[in-house]
């Protein structure tokens, strides 16, 4: 594992794993893991849902890149999303951090 700081590790490379929860279009309740990655310019985040994988677009910042892509989700009819952090590096902390609601 390293020890150096998030932002001197190599370029994209998983530097977070959010958890993402929500309601599909179909009204069945899901739950995925949503990888971040360290850009040059910054972060994106991806996820796969069933055959369906959408990836943000560059962000300064990891929240930036998590709305652009709950809002691809809810843009499609999905609604009740929210994430929360589980992993930094390889440091587990699901249970200590707290979620973030999207609204619909």
């Amino acid at each position: 594992m390293s020890t150096l700081p998030l932002s001197f590790r190599l370029r994209n490379a998983v530097v977070e794993k959010h958890q993402l929860e929500g309601i599909d279009p179909s009204d069945r309740y899901f739950n995925r893991a949503i990888l971040v990655k360290r850009v040059d310019r910054g972060y994106s985040a991806k996820v796969m849902y069933e055959a369906l994988e959408r990836e943000s677009g560059v962000h300064p910042t990891v929240p930036g890149a998590l709305a652009e892509l709950v809002k691809m989700f809810l843009d499609i009819g999905f609604t009740d999303m929210r994430t929360r952090l589980n992993f930094k590096g390889q440091k587990y902390l699901a249970e200590k951090e707290t979620w973030v609601d999207y609204a619909n």
